[in-house]
């Protein structure tokens, strides 16, 4: 079965921030050799909520797909590369995933494979879309009233944007208590998500998009000093 791992790096100093940035290149031979790996992406991060064009430089994250669970802690904990990025980062937190419904490409690809689930934990959700460079501006002027938007929804408890180029190509992460909580924000005929969700349909902004919701299994690790699934679900 498809395991999915979302890992997360917090950099301090203006050195290991550089080193970071450095390895969205250096890293992809290592990454190409990790035994078990299946699909996989290097992405930077947006500053504020997350979810703008201005990138932060203190956070990094590798998106990957294992040929199972086991696998997938197995090398999280011990393969050379995650040791490295954990050795240079002042934190770091990893979340795993099993994927329940998916649609679109990333890539060209067909990255997750489906598996229902009745497991009643949190629900995590990514979006991922190649922006046209000629709506690029458009498609960022939408994203702040977003952010406001999601930063200050009690029912999120984790939240996040990530993308492998600047501009364009977004990834957005958020993990809600259940499925209803996270359709309530995302179909708000009256809220900016909607807005901009009617304007990429009606203006073909997306050159390709990805929409994928998972099951959260486990984490490892803290972010902002503890496990933001703490009062959730049981650490792994």
């Amino acid at each position: 079965m498809q395991a999915v791992s979302l890992s997360f790096f917090r950099f301090s100093k203006p050195i290991e921030r550089l080193w970071a940035l450095v390895m969205m290149g250096a890293a992809r031979p290592m990454i190409r050799r990790v035994p078990g790996i299946k699909f996989w992406k290097l992405c930077g991060s947006g500053t504020g909520e997350g979810f703008t064009p201005i990138p932060n430089t203190a956070v990094y994250a590798i998106l990957t797909t294992w040929e199972s669970d086991v696998i997938a802690h197995q090398q999280i904990m011990t393969s050379k590369l995650w040791r490295l990025y954990r050795k240079k980062a002042i934190e770091d937190w990893t979340v795993f995933l099993s994927p329940t419904s998916t649609r679109g490409q990333w890539s060209g690809q067909l990255p997750f494979i489906v598996k229902k689930s009745q497991n009643p934990g949190p629900l995590a959700v990514l979006t991922r879309a190649t922006i046209k460079p000629r709506v690029a501006l458009k498609f960022w002027s939408r994203v702040p009233d977003i952010s406001k938007m999601i930063g200050s929804d009690a029912n999120v408890i984790f939240k996040i944007g990530i993308g492998e180029v600047p501009l364009l190509h977004q990834v957005t992460f958020s993990i809600w208590p259940d499925a209803k909580s996270m359709t309530k924000f995302a179909r708000d005929a009256n809220g900016p998500h909607q807005h901009a969700i009617n304007a990429v349909r009606q203006g073909n902004w997306f050159r390709e998009e990805l929409y994928t919701r998972f099951v959260v299994t486990g984490d490892l690790g803290t972010w902002g000093g503890q496990s933001p699934l703490r009062n959730w679900i049981s650490a792994v």
